[in-house]
């Protein structure tokens, strides 16, 4: 039997704990659950005995002990959180990436006062501060003017890292009695001083932006603006998801293809007239492909441009099989997701920061250098649908909202017995639309134009004898 060096260790025993003096301080020593549990109990006997005696009261009604975790780092409890997102809750990669840049700051922060330190040592108050001094790049690149984290942006991330510290506890990386560092932080009572303006467009500056848009870009907006949309759910819309005949688009998941909405809650919008005459122009005679495609791609760039949606989920399948018989592990969701933008990329599919980047350059041309993001046409469209005083459950369905307060929603079990049929849609969402006539006429102006430069277009144009109001738009 081997010797133990140095002096040997002064022991003493609480019941099932015992404590000890080693290497200059005390610790305690005990058995849960099968697994033996060594911790550094304090500088002095007194404080030793004193745990110990409450680890033993805790052992002795079978109640979980203050030692009854596994700590961890910032960056390792950090990963396992993102992996249990991404691989068990299969939760949206998007709300991943969110999920990661948010949390990013706390292992920085966290990293800053030691590598190894246990997450649970962590002071959530003094991330704060740091957080209120961090200077970041607005869009991430690194030449980008920096500027201090927005307070929307500060609630977000102590949001990101309350759910954090909650799994860390349900994953028992906390010490069971230990109150999440997060508790109180964000949440609605935070307060928002400097958020942003929000931009809404008027009848007179939504004109004066189609007027200053060009061919390409006016259709674009035009349905962003009378569908409220938005950008991503645009540049992923393909021609089997519009219905010009009977006036409507489906926004619909397309998993198959890598994408999903945002919410994932799938609708059917109406289409106004003078808006389905115009996706005829864009369409032309085209049965599938993406409805809206880059400015200067043409069919011939790929063979996948004219094909049907079940024959690119086909070709995403063979690519994926391609790359995963030269992988050493199984593709992750993240590389899969690459992967399926590629197709998306060859059908043409207009990208949106492309989209974003058409809105920022002609707001500036009529004068709204200030207004940067497209989704004001998307606040514009639900503020034009309460000024029709369109119901609140038909705003809902047709925006794609989640609801509110549970599945039942603000409405309670109202909305689960309430079933909106697709005439009443229609005739509430067109009454909203057609408050602002001024768009609508020049959407007639711009079709006759175009069709009449173009007489072959117009040819391929198959408009049902039935559609009278089209006729007219188009003639």
């Amino acid at each position: 039997m081997a010797r133990r060096s140095g002096k040997a260790s002064r022991r003493h025993r609480v019941g099932k704990v015992s404590y000890y003096f080693r290497n200059g301080s005390w610790h305690v020593y005990y058995r849960e659950a099968g697994k033996q549990i060594r911790r550094r109990a304090g500088d002095t006997e007194q404080a030793a005995a004193q745990l110990a005696a409450q680890v033993n009261a805790q052992l002795s009604v079978e109640a979980p002990t203050l030692f009854a975790f596994t700590p961890l780092p910032v960056a390792e409890l950090r990963k396992r959180f993102l992996d249990y997102h991404e691989q068990v809750l299969g939760s949206a990669l998007p709300t991943v990436c969110r999920y990661s840049t948010a949390t990013r700051h706390l292992e920085n922060f966290a990293r800053a006062q030691g590598a190894n330190r246990p997450a649970h040592l962590l002071d959530a108050e003094q991330f704060v501060r740091y957080l209120r001094g961090l200077r970041v790049a607005s869009n991430g690149h690194s030449h980008t003017r920096r500027r201090p984290l927005r307070h929307k942006g500060i609630r977000y991330i102590l949001e990101t890292c309350r759910s954090l510290y909650g799994f860390a506890a349900k994953k028992r990386y906390l010490p069971p009695y230990a109150e999440n560092p997060f508790a109180g932080l964000g949440g609605k009572r935070f307060r928002i001083e400097d958020a942003k303006p929000v931009f809404v467009f008027e009848s007179t500056t939504e004109l004066a932006f189609f007027k200053a848009a060009d061919d390409w870009a006016f259709p674009i907006h035009l349905t962003l603006a009378k569908t409220g949309i938005r950008p991503g759910e645009l540049s992923h819309l393909l021609v089997e998801d519009v219905d010009l005949n009977g006036g409507w688009i489906q926004i619909c998941n397309k998993y198959e293809l890598g994408w999903r909405i945002k919410t994932g809650r799938e609708r059917s919008i109406p289409l106004v007239d003078e808006l389905v005459a115009v996706l005829r122009l864009v369409i032309g005679n085209r049965t599938a492909g993406v409805v809206f495609r880059r400015e200067k791609f043409r069919d011939t760039s790929c063979s996948l441009a004219t094909m049907p949606r079940r024959a690119l989920a086909a070709a995403l399948e063979q690519r994926i099989a391609a790359e995963e018989t030269t992988a050493s592990t199984p593709l992750s969701r993240a590389r899969q997701a690459l992967i399926a933008r590629t197709i998306w990329r060859d059908v043409g599919a207009i990208r949106a920061d492309t989209i974003r980047t058409s809105f920022v350059r002609l707001a500036a041309t009529i004068g709204l250098a200030d207004v940067t993001c497209p989704k004001s046409w998307r606040h514009t469209f639900a503020t034009l649908l309460q000024d029709a005083n369109v119901d609140p459950l038909i705003r809902q369905l047709t925006l794609g909202h989640a609801p509110t307060g549970g599945p039942e929603g603000a409405l309670g079990m109202t909305s689960i017995y309430t079933h909106t049929r697709p005439d009443t849609k229609r005739r509430e969402i067109l009454r909203a639309v057609q408050l602002w006539p001024d768009s609508l006429s020049f959407a007639r102006k711009w079709v006759h134009a175009r069709a009449s430069q173009d007489s072959p277009a117009r040819a391929r144009i198959d408009v049902p004898a039935e559609s009278t109001a089209i006729q007219e738009v188009l003639l």
